[in-house]
């Protein structure tokens, strides 16, 4: 018996096998599908998916025998590795020097073999797709076929099975992240919001008791500082507001009637009466996660009032759907959004110079968690807008 040799490339070659890590792993159907169906292909009692470790060959799947690994030094599979061949017969092992006195021969009756490599997309040789029998034989040219072409197919099970676990890590890692960030996004606003809370505090006491005596510069100054501290308490607030939306994703899915939604919408919001509403469905019934639709479409809806410095503020609201989508639009007769801030109004923290009717700054949080919460129903938001005009945002939300 001649054991089979060492790779030259052994140490990068078990570092890639062991990145799928699938050795020490229970059967799976997916891959004993394939040495059942390759047995029958090949009309032998024994096919195998083998893995080879660094002093064994794990058996990833086993057709007609119970066995989980074998030895390294025993292996057929190690002789295919080393010598680079993309199939590797033995008709007769009891008259090839390697094998005739192997114990595989002489104790289980491996007299024929047949083995394609299980080469990954670096190159590496794996492990093996591999059938036995117990007495002398060939392949047909269709059979080799088969081989080759089922263990292109082991491989991409393998691959995909690589990447639905770092998939799962990236997800992991992810998760961890947000939480640590929603964390610190609590801790940052709750230590901030009180020193700020008493900042303003401080300037309406000296304001109260010092009104007399303060001149009108200092008044102004005061003014600014408590103009800047509620900004900057509204900003937090919004921060904080942001990271604690994702809850609101957790929700089910509700049959609702658009007609009666948007009017519980004109209720919640309670426009001024300078400010006019309008809506129309031509759906009679959506299925939507309730509580997402309606932070989407007050923030809209809000957002075309606060940004319209016209004497009579008016806003339309479009229901429709396609096969796939429900399909809304919010129409305004507002300021317009300048042309080069149209890419950049969804992403968080971005605002621009305009002020809205209160003469207030937005905090560039609303915009942005619109955008996240239609993507995670599936759905796209857009917008078209001139300066002067007014706005239309239309998003969708999968069905």
């Amino acid at each position: 018996m001649i054991p089979p040799k060492i790779p030259e490339n052994e140490n990068e070659r078990q570092a890639a096998v062991e990145k799928y890590q699938l050795l020490d792993t229970l059967p799976e159907e997916l891959y004993d599908n394939i040495t059942h169906l390759i047995a029958y292909i090949c009309n032998t009692p024994i096919s195998l998916i083998t893995l080879m470790d660094h002093e064994r060959n794990f058996l990833k799947s086993h057709y007609g025998v119970d066995l989980s690994e074998s030895p390294r030094k025993l292996s057929f599979c190690g002789h295919l590795l080393y010598s680079g061949e993309d199939i590797m017969i033995v008709e007769d092992a009891r008259t090839d020097e390697r094998f005739h006195d192997n114990p595989l021969v002489t104790e289980f009756s491996a007299i024929f073999y047949a083995g394609v490599p299980l080469i990954d997309p670096g190159g590496y040789r794996l492990g093996t797709l591999c059938v036995y029998d117990n007495k002398p034989r060939e392949l047909t040219a269709v059979q080799k076929d088969a081989l080759i072409r089922m263990s292109n197919q082991v491989i991409a099970l393998m691959v995909s099975n690589y990447e639905r676990n770092q998939l799962q890590l990236l997800q992991h890692t992810i998760s961890d992240k947000y939480e640590s960030l929603s964390k610190f996004a609590h801790t940052v606003s709750h230590d901030l919001k009180s020193p700020l809370n008493q900042f303003v505090s401080l300037i309406d006491m000296v304001e109260l008791e010092e009104q007399i005596k303060l001149e009108e510069t200092t008044i102004s100054y005061l003014n600014h500082l408590r103009k800047s501290a509620v900004t900057l308490k509204a900003y937090i607030d919004g921060m904080l507001a942001y990271y604690e939306q994702d809850k609101l994703l957790l929700g089910n899915k509700v049959e609702i009637d658009p007609d009666e939604f948007l009017n519980d919408i004109i209720k919640l919001i309670q426009p001024a009466h300078e400010c006019k509403i309008t809506f129309n469905s031509a759906v009679q019934s959506i299925r939507v996660n309730r509580p997402v639709l309606m932070h989407i479409l007050i923030n809209l809806i809000t957002n075309s009032f606060k940004y319209n410095h016209k004497e009579l503020c008016k806003t339309h609201v479009e229901v429709s759907e396609n096969h796939r989508h429900y399909i809304f639009t919010v129409q305004d007769n507002g300021d317009g959004i300048p042309e080069e801030m149209q890419n950049k109004i969804f992403d968080i923290f971005s605002i621009g110079t305009i002020k809205d009717r209160y003469g207030r700054t937005g905090t560039g949080i609303g915009l942005a968690s619109v955008k996240k919460f239609v993507e995670a129903n599936g759905g796209e938001v857009m917008v078209s807008s001139v300066e002067g005009k007014g706005s239309t945002f239309k998003f969708t939300l999968l069905k």
